[in-house]
């Protein structure tokens, strides 16, 4: 028999992907984090982005509220990933290390 249309039985698609587990990661403390950064320009505009930043979402906005505050500048959480309007990188880097954290790269 010919049938049209989605059938209502089982699990749909969309209940299946909600059921995934998101990553897990281990949270670790500010000196133990090893940032990097990245520079991206979107429709012309630079955007520096820092992480990963492994640890609960409160703590990650409250990093991201330091920066935007220091900095005067808009920004983002993006999974482990903090970005921020403009190419910023070494003020970032003076900031997040008067505060604590550690880079991968000693420059």
């Amino acid at each position: 028999m010919f049938e049209i249309g989605a059938k209502l039985e089982g699990e749909s698609w969309a209940s299946k992907k909600l059921k995934e587990p998101k990553t897990s990661f281990e949270k670790i403390g500010k000196n133990e984090h090893q940032l990097v950064f990245t520079f991206e320009k979107r429709k012309g505009k630079p955007v520096t982005l820092v992480g990963r930043f492994y640890m609960s979402d409160k703590e990650k906005k409250a990093v991201l509220k330091l920066l935007k505050t220091k900095l005067a500048c808009g920004g983002a959480i993006k999974d482990e990933w903090i970005e921020l309007q403009g190419d910023v990188k070494d003020k970032i880097k003076d900031i997040l290390q008067k505060d604590g954290w550690k880079f991968k790269n000693k420059g």
